[in-house]
């Protein structure tokens, strides 16, 4: 079982989320990123992978499952490891509600602007903002390549109303004109296999990816099971059990898929 240590658990109280250095090996989030490089990069080609645009055009690409299958992806958003921080997190029993890949690619991948997650998920009939996110590095995150960046302790100011431009969804301006001038800006660089644990109304975005590197990171979104939508509104984040699986058990399907 990988919990949250006594610090961290404040640390997330207090700033609305935790980098947990290493989660995945080296070896085992190569494997990951490899196998779906290759995987996803061919189904982009043939148009079965969405691109959400920005301001300047840019595009970030985005693939997003349904359900957590007995593939690479869905195991590793079974994976103990992420369960038991995401449990940790929330405080109570969880489910995945959504997991996915954001892809940006060298000198293209486009900006996300400021934004709460559950900003959008209340309005899939999620009442309460008991969710969060983790995100795994698969690449180096740096400025350079648009890392994702945060409003340190903003998550205690709940839920922003949030308004729909271009391809996002995105905090109203005058709000968060007011909350960049009151919490700590900051940016989340990270190496391959580092964990970024989030919480559901903390104030996130990331620049347009400037650099001729990759920036992939692949996000596990997990609610509460007693917080499950009250509507259907998505194919996705609709309650089903989660059936938690073995540490590293993802490497197996990664060999299979390469």
């Amino acid at each position: 079982m990988i919990t949250m240590t006594r610090d961290e658990t404040a640390a997330y109280a207090r700033d609305g989320y935790v980098l947990r250095k290493g989660l995945l090996s080296q070896n085992e989030v190569t494997r990951f990123r490899d196998t779906a490089r290759e995987q996803l990069e061919q189904e982009n080609r043939k148009g079965a992978v969405m691109a959400k645009g920005d301001k300047e055009g840019k595009t970030t690409l985005l693939k997003m499952w349904t359900k957590a299958e007995d593939d690479q992806y869905g195991l590793l958003a079974r994976d103990e490891r992420m369960v038991d921080l995401a449990e940790d997190a929330v405080g109570k029993p969880v489910y995945l509600y959504s997991h996915k890949m954001t892809m940006k690619q060298p000198n293209e991948g486009g900006a996300w602007e400021w934004h709460q997650d559950f900003g959008y998920w209340y309005n899939y009939g999620c009442l309460a903002p008991e969710m969060m996110s983790i995100y795994v590095s698969l690449d180096k995150a740096t400025k350079e390549n648009g890392c994702l960046q945060l409003l340190k302790g903003s998550h205690k100011l709940g839920r922003l109303n949030h308004i729909r431009e271009n391809d996002q969804t995105n905090v109203e301006q005058e709000h968060l004109e007011a909350a960049i001038k009151r919490f700590e800006h900051v940016y989340a660089e990270m190496e391959p296999g580092d964990a970024l644990i989030f919480d559901g109304n903390l104030l996130h975005r990331s620049d347009a990816n400037r650099s001729n590197t990759y920036r992939w990171g692949y996000i596990c979104s997990y609610n509460a099971v007693d917080n499950a939508p009250f509507k259907r509104v998505r194919e996705y984040g609709n309650y089903e059990p989660l059936e938690k699986v073995a540490a590293g058990s993802f490497t197996t399907k990664s060999l299979e898929l390469a």
